[in-house]
């Protein structure tokens, strides 16, 4: 045995560092011995174990991780497959760490809760204190409603004066109207039946005294385009007939078929109205019906021998025979030549006031277009015109215009050669004027003044019920002295002294919880006694009407 050859140790090296596919160099695993026979390392050259809780060699699996350190230590925390134990997974898992990091998550979560829950409510209440320190604050104090409840009274004594003053000057001068409209009628009558020869003088005055002032309040009133419509360019017509070219018959026979065609109908078509107290109206009337009677007087009733020598024009179209150059009484010639003016005037309104005033009319400016169009909208021939596109509205209001005109001189040659046809015509045009102003006596002036005394009987009511004017008026109370009514606030009945300012402000408090009629009773007096003079005694009052009767009793103000 001691003979045998001592076999010597096999010397131990490592293995070569292996590559990867790569390039990159692996760390060493294990250790080969030297000799090429040995195929795998004994068990005693396993000297590289893992352990557990042992860190493994680094190895890198992605050569596109390499360069990232996270992804590096994530890896280096692997051990190798081949030493790769239970524990190793286990220890991976780490079940005791997730489970309290979620429970740290979850805690985490109910205390942001938590707080963002006490964040609100601070945030609530304080929003609410700050409501009410802000609500307190506006409500003004009993001095200073009691100087608002003065100041809205003076204010309505004042519009109450303000007024009556009013309607004082507008009664005068409604009752100046009425006397010139009667006096006017009176006048007529007088003249057209006792002196004919001169109502154009009457016609000419009145129109001298009647046109500026339509001029000026139209233009006031922002309706001046009216002052261009057929009806003044009549009356323009008639006077240079009358005054500068009396012997033209051409003109004069434009001027009677307008007057007695278009704006005698006028009366019926805008509802001419003989209201006597209305200067307007009057004027209106006066537009359409006086240069129709003063026609009637110029052709029938003026004197044969006075026609002739002051009207040449007239008198040579009367007594001329049919058929002759002079004979201008017919219908086609009272057509033609009533025709031509009003083409003119029809042309000159379009270019003048429609086209070159558009801007203005569609600003709101009236035109008798614009007027007519809204009152008969609901018409047939309202309809028909409407339904147009808009730029044939205006031609197509035009051409109907044209036609009504020509429809209403078709029996001039009737009222020129005929006295009575021509006195049945303007009797029945005047009486309906006299019917439109007896229904604006009775339907609409009546119904007016009826409005008018009901709306001031409901102010006076709202002033003495109304909760808005209670609740902001004082807590005015009959004993401003009383000895035990406190500093500084308006003093309340013997025996609730001490109890007005505490409920005073509990109902303040309480205000926005409660409705709005609820704290109206709660704080409001009963009656206003500057309004309320019949209201029967209470317990409040009775103390007060022993001493004073007087209602417009005086208040002290306590002094700050």
């Amino acid at each position: 045995m001691d003979d045998e050859p001592k076999t010597a140790p096999i010397p131990i090296k490592r293995r070569p560092d292996s590559m990867n596919l790569d390039g990159e160099t692996l760390a060493p695993t294990d250790l080969e011995p030297s000799s090429p026979l040995s195929s795998s390392p004994p068990d005693h050259a396993i000297l590289d174990t893992p352990t557990l809780g042992a860190s493994s060699p680094k190895l890198s699996r992605n050569p596109s991780f390499s360069g990232s350190s996270s992804y590096q230590d994530d890896w280096d925390s692997i051990p190798p497959l081949d030493r790769l134990t239970v524990l190793d997974l286990l220890d991976n898992f780490a079940l005791p760490q997730q489970l309290e990091k979620l429970q740290k998550g979850i805690s985490a979560q109910t205390d942001k809760v938590r707080r963002s829950r006490d964040v609100f409510k601070s945030k609530t209440s304080l929003a609410r204190e700050r409501m009410v320190e802000e609500w307190r604050r506006r409500v003004p104090s009993a001095d200073e409603r009691l100087d608002r409840y003065r100041r809205r009274m003076r204010q309505r004594v004042e519009k109450l004066g303000r007024q009556w003053n009013d309607t004082k000057s507008v009664s005068l001068r409604e009752k100046i109207s009425f006397i010139g409209g009667v006096m006017n009628i009176f006048i007529s009558g007088y003249l057209i039946g006792g002196f004919p020869q001169h109502f154009h003088l009457w016609y000419t005055a009145q129109l001298i005294y009647f046109m500026p002032i339509r001029i000026i309040s139209y233009h006031r009133r922002g309706m001046h385009y009216f002052l261009v419509d057929l009806c003044y360019f009549v009356n323009v017509l008639l006077s240079l007939s009358i005054w500068v070219f009396p012997g033209s018959k051409r003109l004069f026979m434009a001027a009677y078929c307008l007057a007695y065609g278009n704006n005698a109908v006028a009366i019926i078509m805008w509802r001419n109205s003989l209201v006597f107290h209305s200067f307007d109206k009057v004027t209106s009337l006066f537009i359409h019906i006086m240069p129709c009677a003063t026609l009637h007087c110029l052709v029938h009733l003026f004197p044969q021998e006075v026609q002739k020598e002051r009207f040449p024009g007239i008198w040579t179209i009367k007594n001329s025979e049919p058929g002759s150059p002079t004979a201008y009484a017919n219908l086609l010639s009272m057509l033609a030549w009533s025709s031509i003016p009003y083409a003119i005037w029809q042309l000159s309104y379009y270019f003048f006031i429609t086209v070159r005033r558009r801007d203005k009319i569609a600003a709101g400016r009236p035109t008798s277009f614009t007027w007519l169009r809204r009152s008969y909208s609901k018409t047939w021939i309202g309809k028909f015109v409407l339904s147009l596109p808009e730029a044939l509205q205006e031609p197509a209001f035009m051409m109907i215009q044209y036609c009504y005109a020509i429809l209403t001189m078709l029996p001039c040659p009737l009222w020129f050669y005929s006295r009575f046809a021509s006195s049945a015509f303007l009797i029945i045009v005047f009486a309906w004027s006299i019917w439109n102003g007896s229904t604006y006596y009775i339907d609409v002036f009546g119904k007016r003044f009826q409005k008018e005394l009901e709306a001031m009987k409901s102010e006076v009511m709202k002033w003495q019920n109304t909760p808005d004017v209670m609740f902001q008026s004082p807590l005015m109370t009959p004993h401003p002295d009383a000895p035990g009514a406190p500093t500084g606030s308006i003093s309340a009945p013997e025996g609730d002294a001490g109890k007005a300012t505490a409920e005073s402000e509990k109902g303040l408090l309480s205000a926005m919880d409660k409705p709005a009629g609820a704290v109206a009773r709660a704080t409001a007096m009963d009656q206003i006694p500057l309004l309320d003079e019949t209201a029967p005694a209470t317990a409040t009052t009775t103390s007060l009407d022993e001493g004073v009767r007087d209602v417009a009793r005086e208040r002290k103000i306590p002094k700050a």
